[in-house]
């Protein structure tokens, strides 16, 4: 038995801020964060739009395109780093505004690794037996944890949610394998520097770009490696590669070290930038909304994030 993703699902808040935007407020200009990250534009929520509200829309689309009642979802997880309350949970809210029955709902968090974490988790539920449909959200306001006169790290990162269905499957079809790791001697590389039990406040991104940069061109490609020869397959099986979306440059070395054509990876983050833990599933979104997954199509998502949290995952669609 497996799981496989029958519905996906994403959304953005409507306020785009470009490049030129931010140009008016911080010493920065269009080429050169298009040069140093890729990215063109970012979507940012509005003053009362929450995470929780990014990730119900999501949802909506994700059960829209599964093609499910909303009472047929057993499990909610939500992976996020911007919770709107210390509690309730984040998933807790999203469970309440899609009115549904006592099923359980939880938050997770591994940062821009939430997705491959999610993956896992609600993978392991479903073949556990007690868990028929799982709805895996993972949404993020990163704007509202963000120093905005502080260039390094204010252009890197937008608001947004991805969403998918997991549901049980009999068939080849669903989800090979996932691997997810961590690495708490990391935690100093990218961090805020807030939070309840240290000083009341949420803080704001605290990041050292270089380490970052080192570790995620190490880590990524090394997961997808391990990942595809621990399960028999190659990169030459892959149909498409859907990396965490933080920086061209980033993606780019992984293509590189890959030697593959570059239209087997997913690049969407130039149209939304960082959204963190709903990076990979607003690309998967996208890509599936273009129609070019076709049945038996081998997919492979990988993550590196603050904590340090990375990892791979496979799929059959």
């Amino acid at each position: 038995m497996a799981s496989k993703i029958i519905g996906t699902g994403g959304y953005l808040p409507e306020k785009v801020v470009t490049n030129f935007d931010l140009e008016k407020s911080i010493d920065t200009s269009d080429e050169w964060i298009k040069s140093r990250t890729g990215i063109t534009q970012r979507h940012i929520a509005a003053t009362d739009e929450f995470t929780s509200h990014l990730g119900y829309n999501a949802a909506l689309q994700a059960i829209a395109s599964a093609q499910i009642q909303k009472d047929d979802i057993d499990l909610i997880i939500t992976c996020t780093n911007t919770s709107d309350n210390s509690f309730p949970s984040t998933a807790n809210k999203i469970h309440g505004y899609l009115g549904l029955k006592h099923i359980p709902s939880f938050d997770l968090q591994a940062i821009c690794s939430g997705f491959i974490y999610g993956l896992q988790v609600g993978d392991s539920m479903i073949k556990s037996g007690k868990y028929k449909t799982i709805l895996l959200i993972c949404a993020d306001k990163m704007s509202s944890i963000l120093d905005w006169q502080d260039r390094k790290t204010c252009v890197l990162f937008g608001d947004g949610a991805g969403a998918v269905i997991l549901q049980k499957s009999e068939s080849n079809s669903g989800i090979i394998d996932c691997d997810i790791f961590s690495d708490g001697s990391l935690g100093d590389i990218l961090y805020t520097d807030g939070g309840v039990s240290t000083n009341g406040k949420s803080g704001v991104v605290k990041m050292a770009g270089a380490e970052v940069f080192k570790k995620a061109v190490e880590k990524m490609p090394e997961s997808v490696y391990n990942i595809l020869k621990k399960n028999n397959l190659t990169l030459g099986d892959v149909t498409y590669i859907i990396p965490h979306q933080a920086n061209l440059r980033i993606i780019s070395n992984m293509i590189n070290q890959f030697a593959i054509n570059p239209d087997k990876v997913i690049v969407t983050l130039d149209k939304h930038a960082n959204c963190s833990a709903a990076s990979i599933p607003l690309a998967l979104a996208q890509l599936e909304l273009t129609g070019k997954i076709k049945s038996g199509d081998i997919l492979v998502f990988t993550a590196f994030g603050a904590g340090a949290t990375w990892g791979a995952a496979i799929l059959r669609w």
